[in-house]
C-alpha cells in the first residue's frame, strides 16, 4: 500500500516538473508612435488632406495637425479624430467654406469620375436644359408621351446635380448617390444600349460582370418591362433594377473594394471585408470605412 502511494506521488511530482514554461516573445510590445520623425507625420497629414478634401494643407494647418498628433502620441484614436475633423467639421475655412463642405464636394466629384467619366456639373446642366427644351417642344405639339419621357430624363439628371447637397445634409445615403449616377441619360450615353448598360452597372457597382443568368433576367426586365428575379429581389424595369442593385450586400462590398483601391491601391482581404461589413451593411456609414483604412500604419506609411 505504501509503495503504491509512493508511486502515485512520484508520478504527480513528475507531471508538475513537466509544466511548460511561459513563452515570452521578444520585441512584441505595442508600437509607440510618439517618436516618429516629423517628416513622416507631415506626409501623413498631407495625404489625408489630399484624399479627403482635394488639396494640401496650409502651413498653419500642417503645423497644428502635426502637433495635435504629436501631443496624442499619434495613437489610432488621434488619427481618427483628425480624419473626422476633415470629414465633418463645419467651422468656416476660407476657400473651402468648411472642411465638411470640401469633403462632400470631393466625394461627389470622385463618384462622377468613377461612374460618369468626370462629367462636369456645367455639362450635366447643359444636358438638363436640352431635355427641358425638348419637353416644351413636345408639349406644345401635343406629343405628351414623348414629352413625359423628356421630363423624366430632366428629373433624373437633376437628381444627379442635387445629390451632392442632399448627401451632405444626410437626406440620402451613399447607395442612393451611386444609384442616381447610373440612372440618367449621361450614363446611358457612355454605356450605349441595354447590353452595355447591364455589364457596366455590374462592373461599376459590384466589381464583377453578371452571370449569364443575371444578364438574361435583367435584359428582359429592362427591354420587356417584365418582372424578373435577380440579386435576391424582384424588379420589372430599369429604374427598379438600379434600386435593387444598389441595395444589395454586394453593392456595399463593392464600395469597400473601391475605397481600398483608391486609398491603398489594392483589394481588401476577405477578413478585412468581413470585418467592415459587420457594421457597414447596417449603418451604411461609408465615412467610417474610410477612417478604418486611413488610420492604419499601411496607409500612413508608418511601418
Amino acid at each position: 500500500m505504501t509503495n503504491k502511494v509512493f508511486c502515485i506521488l512520484f508520478v504527480f511530482l513528475g507531471l508538475l516538473s513537466c509544466k511548460k514554461d511561459i513563452e515570452i516573445i521578444a520585441d512584441n510590445d505595442a508600437p509607440y508612435y510618439g517618436e516618429l520623425p516629423t517628416l513622416l507625420l507631415e506626409n501623413y497629414v498631407n495625404r489625408l488632406y489630399i484624399d479627403l478634401i482635394g488639396r494640401e494643407p496650409l502651413d498653419a494647418e500642417m503645423d497644428k495637425d502635426v502637433q495635435f498628433l504629436r501631443d496624442k502620441d499619434v495613437t489610432l484614436e488621434s488619427r481618427g479624430e483628425l480624419i473626422k475633423k476633415l470629414q465633418f467639421d463645419t467651422t468656416f475655412v476660407e476657400g473651402d467654406s468648411s472642411y465638411k463642405f470640401a469633403y462632400y464636394h470631393r466625394m461627389y466629384d470622385m463618384l462622377k469620375v468613377r461612374l460618369l467619366e468626370g462629367a462636369s456639373n456645367n455639362y450635366i446642366g447643359a444636358e438638363l436644359g436640352n431635355h427641358y427644351s425638348a419637353y416644351l417642344v413636345d408639349s406644345v405639339n401635343g406629343n405628351m408621351l414623348d414629352a413625359n419621357k423628356k421630363l423624366l430624363n430632366y428629373h433624373k439628371l437633376n437628381n444627379v446635380l442635387i445629390a451632392e447637397m442632399q448627401y451632405y445634409n444626410g437626406v440620402i445615403e451613399i447607395n442612393e448617390v451611386h444609384r442616381r449616377m447610373v440612372f440618367n441619360s449621361v450614363y446611358d450615353a457612355i454605356n450605349m444600349n441595354t447590353f452595355n448598360f447591364i455589364n457596366a452597372a455590374f462592373d461599376n457597382l459590384l466589381f464583377r460582370y453578371p452571370t449569364q443568368y443575371e444578364f438574361d433576367e435583367v435584359y428582359k426586365m429592362i427591354e420587356d418591362n417584365t418582372a424578373q428575379i435577380v440579386l435576391g429581389g424582384s424588379a420589372n424595369n430599369k429604374g427598379d433594377f438600379t434600386y435593387l442593385i444598389c441595395n444589395t450586400k454586394e453593392f456595399y462590398e463593392g464600395t469597400i473594394i473601391w475605397c481600398y483601391g483608391t486609398l491603398l491601391a489594392r483589394n481588401p482581404t476577405t477578413e478585412e471585408t468581413a470585418f467592415l461589413m459587420d457594421s457597414y451593411f447596417l449603418d451604411k456609414d461609408f465615412h467610417k470605412v474610410q477612417r478604418f483604412i486611413m488610420k492604419t500604419d499601411e496607409y500612413a506609411h508608418f511601418n
